[in-house]
């Protein structure tokens, strides 16, 4: 195309080619535009998921700080206060995303960022740059990233700095030295001059997006630094359970009970070569899962004790490790344990558990007499009294013991189940819901706060809306003629759901009270 006189046609030609290599550099810099917005959108997720993270590792902190204050106290003060120095300099960062955002789309930020216009640097130079020097504005802004750096880096865990990685990440990460150019390295640019005068604003919202990021992530490695460095010094207190030693095994009236409490370590795979108790081996079926399980008979009445011996073999050398426990063996009582499971109150229409037992009388020995009672059980005994008209009812309890009878009683109060609350979607009382939901509810009955586990069916339910007659509805949710009748209602206005059927699942012979309402205010 150069050289000699050119045609029309070729000069057109030529036209053509400039204005397509021009359409060419225009699309691509539309997609370098976008690449950089969609890049600010996933560090931005990142940071969330760092945010998350982070907030598991203080929450353990703080249970650890609970439970060992003197090992963890002033980790998790050191980790509240490194937490507040983040949210600080992630507020000061947003804070600068959303003015540069304002002025970038003239005071009024939209939903979705159009990344194709922000191709300006006007926004940023204005704010940043006067005259080719640093504004006010400009030399905050580093310093900001510059005082929570240095925070950082001088960080102290137990009297110990930062690790030197982790040091050099943090140094890399928030960098503000001079950028140096040409082979020899002798030309410096200023820091903010070199990272954000004359570029476009998207690819300063997308720096200022990696800021955040970037301060969650040093924040989530300084917070598993602390937890993994104490960890590793500590040993894992999983295979230790507490041991009660009392003073003595009985107590009077008005003493103080008093012993320790210690810890001690349970190996599942520990192997006993011996044991021995009152002089005898103790057989290898009750040697399980590093205990050692008593079997023996208490004797008469008095104070006893258990002695022995546990050997196991350590380095080829038999350890012998002698023990001593007291006990005491009581006279047999006269008197009857009976207690109610659910307090002392039966309901109607449930099975009602009891423990029924008489101290030192078997089992198989009690005899328990009362309305609707049967055995399920050693000691377990379940209550129907549904049909029952009283409102107390007396549980006759007596047993052998040393050839003589003992006999004791309990009175328990007779109730009925509750009333239960009509519910819509599982909720209660008031509801704020739009038609759609409404349609698509199930309409049911719960007894709140009751001690039973039981289950309610509904059968029909009344549907009241505003200036329309009541829809009776049969099933659990809404028919097409109350549906109809809810295309009707405006928003604001309640709807009733009310006279609502329900039954007992398993016993549907029991008559239920009435249950409450529910009000459905339409929001749409």
């Amino acid at each position: 195309m150069a050289g000699g006189k050119l045609s029309a046609r070729q000069k057109m030609i030529n036209l053509m080619y400039l204005v397509f290599i021009a359409m060419l550099a225009l699309q691509m810099s539309k997609k370098v535009l976008t690449a950089f917005g969609k890049s600010s959108e996933e560090v931005q997720e990142a940071a969330k998921m760092k945010a998350k993270s982070n907030a598991y590792l203080l929450k353990t902190l703080a249970q650890k700080a609970k439970e060992q204050p003197a090992k963890y106290g002033e980790k998790y003060k050191l980790a509240n206060e490194l937490e507040n120095k983040t949210k600080a300099f992630q507020t000061y960062i947003s804070n600068l995303k959303t003015e540069i955002l304002k002025k970038e789309f003239n005071g009024k930020i939209p939903d979705s960022l159009d990344y194709e216009s922000m191709d300006k640097s006007s926004t940023v130079d204005n704010m940043f740059f006067l005259n080719g020097k640093e504004t006010k504005k400009a030399k905050e802004f580093q310093k900001t990233i510059e005082d929570y750096r240095n925070y950082l880096t001088s960080l102290n865990v137990d009297g110990k700095p930062l690790d030197n990685q982790l040091k050099s990440n943090i140094e890399n990460r928030f960098d503000t030295k001079d950028e140096v150019h040409g082979k020899k390295g002798k030309r410096k640019e200023p820091w903010l001059m070199a990272n954000f005068e004359g570029f476009p604003s998207v690819s300063t919202i997308f720096k200022l997006d990696n800021y955040i990021n970037k301060a969650k992530e040093t924040e989530n490695e300084v917070l598993s630094n602390m937890l993994r460095g104490q960890m590793a010094s500590d040993v894992s207190v999983t295979n230790y359970e507490p041991v009660v030693v009392l003073d003595k095994p009985a107590f009077f009236p008005g003493e103080k009970v008093t012993g320790k409490v210690a810890l001690g370590r349970v190996d599942s795979t520990m192997s006993f070569k011996e044991v021995l108790i009152n002089g005898k081996p103790v057989p290898k079926d009750l040697l399980t899962e590093g205990y050692v399980h008593l079997n023996l008979p208490a004797g008469n009445v008095g104070e006893k004790e258990v002695k022995g011996v546990i050997v196991f073999n350590e380095n080829n050398k038999d350890v012998k490790l002698p023990f001593v426990v007291p006990y005491a063996v009581i006279p047999i009582p006269n008197s009857a344990v009976i207690s109610a499971d659910k307090m002392n109150v039966v309901y109607r229409g449930v099975k009602n558990p009891l423990s029924i037992s008489i101290p030192g009388v078997p089992d198989h020995k009690v005899t328990v007499s009362a309305p609707g009672i049967t055995k399920v059980g050693n000691g377990k005994y379940v209550m129907d009294v549904t049909r029952y008209k009283g409102k107390t009812v007396d549980i006759k309890v007596s047993g052998k013991v040393n050839g003589k009878t003992v006999t004791d009683s309990k009175t328990f109060r007779v109730k009925n189940i509750p009333p239960p609350v009509g519910t819509v979607r599982g909720e209660s009382g008031v509801i704020k819901m739009p038609k759609r939901n409404l349609e698509l509810s199930t309409i049911g009955a719960e007894l709140p706060d009751f001690d039973f586990d039981v289950k309610l069916g509904v059968k029909s339910f009344d549907f009241k809306v505003p200036g329309q007659p009541t829809q009776r509805v049969n099933g659990t949710k809404l028919d097409a003629k109350a549906k109809q009748l809810l295309r009707r209602v405006k928003r604001g206005q309640n709807i009733q759901i009310y006279n609502i059927k329900a039954y007992l699942k398993g016993n549907s012979g029991y008559q239920i009270k009435k249950v409450s309402p529910v009000i459905i205010e339409i929001i749409n």
